[in-house]
């Protein structure tokens, strides 16, 4: 076994002439509010990528969905996010108690263009705020509040060479372990690995 390399870091300078400057009309697309096209775009979407880090810099990214439009504009520099149940980890919330930084990736399915979000963030309880997050019969315990710093479509170039849309893709997954089988392998367990995943699945079915 070869000993661990680690490769060799390029500074900020580097990248820069490696890359290149941006073109004017990318930069100039940035803005500091949910303008009518953004605030479109948010309600159409079903899905998002959000990353915070900790006060260390510790860095956390985590996937966000629902129904379309779940994410809440409620003026053009603030946006509402329901907190759904889920593992009850809490990293988003212990992270945002020591640095409120937020970036959020907004995908519509179908779509190659992205929109991006970063500002900062808290959680709320504010029960004018939790009605709005009302979904089968349920509202959220809590809410995230996010002040918007910056926001911009990102172009489609990552989804088109992913063909993340394209339904031939989907074939990826059959040639994966399920997740039963591979956290009982993971963790050493004595169970069933298809007990794990029928659990996964009847979790699926109360996701509020």
């Amino acid at each position: 076994m070869h000993a661990s390399v680690r490769p060799r870091r390029v500074s900020p300078a580097e990248v820069r002439a490696r890359l290149g400057a941006p073109d004017a009309l990318v930069e100039a697309k940035v803005l500091d509010r949910v303008d009518e096209y953004f605030r479109r775009f948010i309600a159409h979407s079903p899905f998002l990528t959000l990353a915070t880090a900790d006060a260390a810099g510790r860095a956390d990214c985590s996937p966000r969905g629902d129904y379309p439009g779940f994410v809440k504009v409620l003026d053009e520099h603030t946006l509402a996010m329901p907190d759904r149940p889920g593992n009850k980890i809490a990293d988003t919330f212990r992270n945002l108690a020591e640095n409120d930084g937020i970036g959020m990736c907004f995908l519509i399915p179908g779509m190659r263009e992205t929109l991006r979000v970063n500002g900062s963030a808290y959680a709320t309880d504010e029960p004018d705020v939790l009605a709005r997050m009302h979904t089968e019969g349920r509202e959220a315990e809590l809410a995230l509040v996010i002040e918007v710093a910056e926001a911009y479509f990102h172009c489609g170039r990552a989804l088109v060479r992913s063909r993340l849309w394209d339904p031939a893709s989907q074939a990826l997954a059959d040639e994966m372990p399920t997740v039963g089988e591979m956290t009982t392998a993971q963790l050493n367990l004595a169970i069933d690995p298809k007990d794990l995943d029928a659990g996964l699945e009847e979790a699926y079915q109360t996701l509020y």
